[in-house]
């Protein structure tokens, strides 16, 4: 996906987020019948499992580990990871506090049934034998960049220093330094950096959409944690020893399955979208 449309998609998901406490104290309807708990808490597991193996955040800390201790690559993936994750779960409950549940499911079983047919597309153009080894050479080359510009910040002197550029959007890089500025107090570099490469990464991610459309159709906090710890498993998985697996894994056959798992989450969510009455 293109950074621009990310861009697009990142704002839209923090202006929902922003409402989505204010749409939920004014909702007075009935609260939606409770679902099953351990249903959406095992299935935002296994989507995040097969969303996130293999993928560029995935990657990322599974270069990162190599560089930098594994403790601290987990804990900033992971703090990372977690923000996204509840950023995305209040913007599929603010659906639900506008738009009636079974509307919602509608949605997000059309959602996942879409992103399970281009899956089974891109699965099957793609040729037993391909590997990661083009998006593993993408994040190395994002990462070189990155030291680079790290290299460059620190060993400028005198007046005139050059200012360390996370993305080429101006105005959100600018938010980006003061973020970092305030953070370096509390963390190191090296966990800053990690934190932001992994949150731009997942902005607009297969992963957080499909956290939307979960927790629009179910227990949001239910999916949350679900998500969570999805993420935590697969970042614990790549700070291990995830350039070694991502090297040995057929991408073909994690698409393709992820494009079955996709088509049950569609299949679960369109069947309760039709027992749903509210």
């Amino acid at each position: 996906m293109r950074f621009a449309t990310k861009v697009l998609l990142s704002a839209a998901i923090v202006s929902l987020a922003v409402a989505a406490p204010a749409a939920s104290l004014s909702n007075d309807e009935k609260p939606a019948p409770p679902t099953d708990i351990t249903t959406d808490f095992l299935m935002a597991i296994s989507m995040i499992a097969v969303s996130e193996i293999g993928d560029k955040t995935f990657l990322i800390a599974a270069l990162m580990a190599m560089r930098h201790p594994r403790l601290l690559v987990f804990t900033a993936a992971s703090a990372s990871l977690a923000v996204m994750t509840v950023l995305a779960g209040l913007v599929g409950h603010t659906f639900t506090s506008l738009i009636p549940q079974r509307y919602t499911q509608f949605m997000a079983g059309l959602l996942f049934l879409v992103f399970g047919y281009r899956l089974t597309l891109e699965g099957l153009e793609i040729s037993k034998d391909a590997g990661v080894e083009g998006e593993l050479a993408e994040v190395e080359e994002e990462i070189a960049i990155q030291d680079m510009n790290s290299s460059m910040h620190h060993s400028e002197s005198g007046t005139i220093k050059e200012k360390k550029r996370y993305v080429d959007n101006v105005k959100l890089n600018e938010i980006l330094l003061k973020v970092t500025a305030v953070a370096q107090h509390i963390f190191s570099p090296s966990w800053i950096q990690i934190f932001i490469m992994i949150f731009l990464g997942e902005f607009g991610d297969r992963s957080q959409i499909s956290t939307v459309a979960m927790a629009s159709g179910s227990d949001y906090w239910v999916v949350i944690l679900g998500a969570t710890i999805g993420h935590l498993v697969c970042t614990g998985v790549a700070v291990v020893g995830g350039k070694l697996l991502a090297k040995r894994i057929s991408i073909r056959t994690i698409t393709l399955g992820g494009a079955f798992s996709f088509f049950v989450f569609g299949i679960v969510y369109t069947y309760e979208a039709f027992h749903n009455t509210d």
